[in-house]
């Protein structure tokens, strides 16, 4: 068993194929364990409370930080991979697959750091890379007239670098709504620019509130009784929750209404889990940023009333000039359909089809079960969802391992 990818994701799902004696190895580009957080913008820390983002079997150690901070996290995956005995190999590059139907096996191509490669027949690869790890770029008109500094937004680091000077940051997912409050509380001049409209809610009590179960009893049932509840009814208790936050956070939204801010609250209003599992991202929990673009410390504009990109920021449709030293684009990641053509090809993609977001039978495509593809399977998600889903998707790999479950969707 290969699995690609050593966040969340790859731990949870190799901790429990280890513990049903599936033998495992997570392969990850990074030089070190945990790096995908740790290497991430300075300020980032989780958006969850930290009773909800336990790894399978480990929990975190009860004085923790209720919100824990990208580095503690990471150091807690390099220490959960040695306690739980699991087989990492850093540096590793998953560079091809192909899959030999009569064999039941892929061959599958990895580069390590020296540049060497190693060529391995895994009965199963699980893809754990989260969205897909290749940051999206679009290409905006104009924007090569900027004789600034451009970054994507998993290319920043710390808003310390930036004081004193302008900065644009394109786009009002969690990520450039915290970029754009690290380079505020840095000492920089900050211009939010808005692509679409950003479902917004406020970390406390607001964003809690789909989790509130865990605040008492274990673990576990909390994590069954949040996987036994059918897609249709939960829909429907999101949107009873958004009617909720959108009454406690109401001085907020108004706020933001009044500058300008676009405001979404989901498909038919059912929140922020469920924007998220549709579209990957365009939602905030507010920690601050919000109150910053409502009081005017962080300016807001609409990305739509950019007339042109000028070699030091922006010109506006109405005149005026948006100067900046920074460009920062937090304009999230390509989807996992562009990383499977990149590694398997055009058949595979094609024979898998689209990846997250609901399907048939309100289900997540090809999320945590069998694909149309024997053998490649997909796990993603936050640290809760990896961490109860990884359970699903590992009892099917023992079943197909035991004879018990047919490697092909429809298979007995």
């Amino acid at each position: 068993m290969l699995v690609v990818g050593g966040g969340q994701a790859g731990l949870a799902i190799a901790a429990r194929l280890k513990q049903l004696q599936v033998d495992t190895l997570i392969v990850d580009r990074w030089p070190r364990i945990g790096d995908n957080w740790r290497k991430r913008y300075h300020a980032l820390t989780l958006h969850n409370q930290v009773q909800v983002n336990h790894l399978p079997y480990m929990p975190f150690p009860p004085n923790w930080p209720v919100y824990i901070p990208k580095d503690k996290l990471a150091n807690w995956f390099e220490a959960y991979v040695d306690a739980m005995e699991l087989n990492f190999w850093t540096g590793t590059e998953f560079e091809s697959g192909v899959y030999d139907e009569a064999a039941a096996r892929w061959t599958v191509t990895l580069r390590r750091a020296d540049g060497t490669k190693r060529t391995m027949h895994p009965r199963h690869v699980v893809m754990a890379t989260g969205v897909s790890g290749i940051p999206n770029q679009p290409d905006i008109p104009s924007l090569e007239n900027f004789n600034g500094t451009l970054l994507h937004s998993s290319r920043y680091e710390d808003g310390e670098d930036w004081k004193g000077k302008r900065a644009i940051v394109i786009g009002t997912g969690n990520s450039g709504h915290d970029i754009a409050q690290d380079l505020c509380s840095s000492g920089a001049e900050v211009t939010l620019m808005q692509r679409s409209p950003t479902l917004v809610t406020n970390i406390e009590p607001s964003a809690q509130l789909a989790y509130a179960t865990y605040n008492e009893g274990t673990l576990e049932d909390n994590d069954l009784i949040a996987t036994s509840m059918p897609t249709p009814l939960a829909k429907k208790t999101h949107v009873m929750l958004t009617e909720q936050s959108k009454e406690l956070d109401k001085e907020l939204l108004n706020g933001l209404a009044r500058v300008g801010f676009k405001l979404d609250f989901g498909e038919a209003g059912t929140g922020w889990q469920f924007k998220y599992l549709t579209r990957g991202g365009g939602y905030y929990f507010n920690v601050g940023c919000s109150d910053l673009i409502v009081s005017g410390a962080i300016k807001l504009r609409q990305f739509d009333d950019i007339e042109t990109f000028t070699a030091d920021g922006a010109r506006m449709k109405d005149g005026t000039a948006v100067p900046a030293d920074l460009i920062v684009l937090s304009t999230g990641y390509k989807p996992q359909d562009y990383l499977v053509r990149k590694l398997f090809g055009d058949d595979v993609a094609e024979r898998v089809g689209p990846i997250w977001g609901f399907g048939d039978g309100h289900e997540l495509r090809n999320m945590y079960a069998r694909t149309r593809q024997p053998g490649l399977w997909f796990i993603a998600g936050s640290l809760a969802q990896c961490r109860i889903n990884s359970k699903y998707l590992a009892l099917q790999v023992k079943a197909i391992e035991e004879g018990l479950l047919g490697r092909e969707i429809g298979a007995a």
